[in-house]
């Protein structure tokens, strides 16, 4: 039996909704594609979640990135992204604009990044026993929350 698939587009609330239900479902993991400086679609694996942006407290779709990474660097040159989400044969994909906030990229209006990194951590299902050690890894690997905008949603019905 073939699956036929149709996709549809969706507002942002409803997208957001459906993002976080998808999410939540299979402990926040989503794909991330990117473009290469080559224009080719780089692609990556990570939790992700919906959470107020920082500065604006819109809703955005953030996660973290270790610093140094192909991802950042993608992002640095190109600024969009587009986030996956499935469970089972259920999925949405969401793209935008990024914005990154970490040791190598400020970003205005944040001032507490520790703290940020833990929320965004938490929004996408991270734990851990002992935080000032998560914050001490944190910091040795550069690393950043990254946020998009979400612009397009496609999604089966």
């Amino acid at each position: 039996m073939v699956r036929q698939l149709r996709v549809r587009r969706v507002e942002i609330t409803e997208g957001l909704r459906r993002v976080t239900e998808l999410a939540s479902r299979e402990n926040w993991l989503a794909v991330l594609v990117t473009l290469r400086a080559n224009g080719k679609p780089s692609v990556s694996v990570l939790n992700a979640a919906v959470l107020p942006h920082p500065v604006t407290g819109q809703p955005v779709v953030a996660f973290v990135s270790r610093g140094n990474t192909a991802k950042l660097a993608n992002l640095r040159a190109n600024g969009e992204a587009t986030l996956v989400f499935r469970a089972g044969w259920e999925w949405i994909s969401v793209s935008g604009p990024t914005e990154i906030a970490g040791p190598d990229d400020e970003l205005p209006g944040v001032t507490d990044l520790r703290q940020l990194l833990r929320e965004v951590y938490h929004a996408a299902g991270g734990q851990h026993d002992d935080l000032d050690e998560y914050d001490r890894v944190m910091a040795e690997d550069r690393r950043a929350a990254v946020f998009v905008t979400p612009e397009r949603f496609a999604t089966n019905p």
